[in-house]
């Protein structure tokens, strides 16, 4: 039996794997890079995705 089209299959995943990961990290090094020079020139930061905590606290109990 012959495996050659599922390894080349499953080596071609990996690679994309691999190239979708180094993607993320340049986003992650350039957001970051770019939040950095912000508070050095004393700006707020613009934040993607959920704040840490919120600022409405819920008082109905």
């Amino acid at each position: 039996m012959d495996d050659k089209p599922s390894k080349k299959a499953s080596e071609r995943a990996a690679e994309e794997r691999k190239a979708r990961a180094a993607q993320k990290l340049r986003e992650n090094l350039m957001r970051r890079k770019q939040q950095s020079r912000a508070r050095r020139k004393g700006a707020a930061d613009e934040t993607d995705g959920l704040p840490a905590s919120s600022s409405r606290k819920n008082t109905e109990d």
